[in-house]
């Protein structure tokens, strides 16, 4: 399962996200925001995180207007490994090196053409393990 968040700066992104993945027949759920009303972009970062770290959801995709904002709120929570990117490589080598769980978007940096590319790089990596594993473990104190 894949969770979906946003603040005002990327509702517009999540929307064409969400077409894609209904375009693509799969599944997410929704944290908000379901408007463009201002909103603070941490309470929709923490909401997301707990969806996948209570095992609801296995990756996340979070959208504000660079996605900066969403990944540092995100990055706070334990278990959490949200990468901001903005390129397809990134976006791939994120989860077959890193393990990210979350990817941070901004909808004020791409455009949706290449948001939509950013996500289906993410979505079909797979992480590689490996030495990489050892990495990871350090992030996560282990």
């Amino acid at each position: 399962m894949i969770v979906l968040g946003c603040d005002h700066g990327g509702f517009e992104l999540k929307q064409a996200i969400m077409k894609h993945l209904d375009e693509q027949g799969k599944e997410y759920l929704d944290v908000g925001s379901y408007n463009t009303d201002s909103i603070d972009y941490p309470v929709i970062a923490k909401a997301l995180c707990k969806k996948i770290t209570d095992g609801e959801a296995e990756l996340g995709i979070l959208c504000c207007g660079t996605g900066i904002g969403m990944s540092m709120a995100a990055n706070k929570v334990k278990g959490i490994r949200a990468a901001c990117c903005s390129d397809t490589f990134s976006a791939r080598l994120t989860r077959n090196h890193n393990n990210a769980n979350v990817l941070c978007l901004g909808g004020r940096v791409v455009g949706a053409g290449l948001a939509l590319d950013l996500v289906d790089a993410f979505l079909s990596a797979e992480f590689e393990g490996g030495r990489h594993q050892r990495r990871v473990d350090m992030i996560e104190g282990e």
